[in-house]
């Protein structure tokens, strides 16, 4: 879970599967190559399952596994922290950056 977009990614797949462009627009500033990046990356770890579809033209959809959703809860915690302690850390690191 060490890179940057894979909590973001597994938040996002919170409310079921998505195409890849709608992770995207969801997302906001990934780029296309890190975001299909982080999906196989998301999907060799068996947090993530894609779904292909045989039509014309292809589709790709991406929803987390079970082992995926376990993680739900300790991202929501971290973000709900983060949320609530914002303010000190921006204040943490105006001081660090005085010294």
């Amino acid at each position: 879970m060490s890179n940057t977009w894979n909590a973001v990614v597994i938040w996002a797949l919170r409310h079921g599967p998505r195409r890849p462009g709608r992770l995207r627009e969801e997302i906001g500033g990934i780029r296309p190559k890190v975001l299909t990046e982080t999906l196989r990356r998301l999907e060799h770890n068996g947090l993530v399952a894609r779904r292909a579809y045989a039509e014309a033209p292809p589709r790709v959809e991406y929803e987390l596994t079970a082992l995926g959703r376990s993680l739900l809860g300790p991202i929501g915690a971290f973000g709900e922290w983060a949320h609530d302690h914002a303010d000190e850390v921006l204040a943490a690191q105006d001081g660090d950056e005085s010294r």
